[in-house]
């Protein structure tokens, strides 16, 4: 694995694929506008959630010439389109096939990353947002998503904590949680807040992610 191309209606988005030895499960990340597979704040995120076991999905969701385009940064339904091929794709691949899917969103990405879950429940066992905008995804979304769900904001992210606060409300219907990270702005470059990030992201997805009892078979003992 590594370097993939992942098939989406008339392109090819690329992306970056790893998967540690039996992978409890894997997360696919939605960017933010204007950031991809190569986001320096979501590759130390995702590398982090290998350590703790999990493989993921780094991909521009945007070919380079459809990025020029500043509009189609906030164009949610075509981005959730090609974030829904990417968890399908993610289940057709060797070190990651059959495994329980989560999704990461940056920013404007984690509305994409709601509308996925309301649209895939089956699929999508857990959701994270870093600084979010869940608002975007639309009431009907968040009301329609299963998948728990956990919202993380700068405790100095003035407008978005009230954004999330909202969205957080209109998941009425999946476990919920709300975290501000003390002293983190939007972008989390205090020191020490994207490490906070990622602890919460491994710990959200760990228990989501890792198989019931029911259901736990060899992989579960590998843990």
């Amino acid at each position: 694995m590594g370097e993939v191309s992942i098939p989406s209606g008339a392109v090819e988005l690329q992306g970056i694929l790893e998967a540690p030895a039996g992978a409890l499960g894997v997360v696919v990340f939605s960017h933010g506008s204007g950031s991809g597979r190569f986001s320096t704040r979501n590759r130390f995120v995702a590398g982090e959630l290998r350590k703790a076991g999990i493989a993921t999905l780094l991909l521009d969701l945007l070919t380079e010439e459809e990025d020029r385009v500043y509009e189609n940064r906030f164009d949610i339904p075509l981005l959730t389109e090609r974030l829904g091929d990417a968890v399908r794709f993610a289940g057709r691949q060797a070190g990651t096939r059959g495994l329980p899917v989560g999704l990461f969103g940056a920013s404007t990405g984690a509305a994409s990353a709601l509308r996925v879950a309301a649209s895939m429940p089956h699929e999508v066992r857990a959701v994270v947002s870093r600084g979010g905008r869940p608002d975007l995804a639309g009431r009907t979304a968040l009301q329609a998503v299963k998948a728990p769900t956990l919202l993380i904001v700068g405790a100095a992210d003035e407008g978005v904590i009230e954004l999330n606060e909202a969205a957080r409300d209109a998941l009425a219907h999946c476990e919920r949680q709300l975290v501000l990270v003390p002293r983190a702005t939007h972008l989390f470059e205090e020191p020490g807040t994207l490490e906070e990030v990622a602890r919460l992201a491994a710990a959200w997805f760990g228990r989501y992610l890792a198989p019931t009892p029911a259901s736990a078979g060899p992989r579960a003992t590998r843990r």
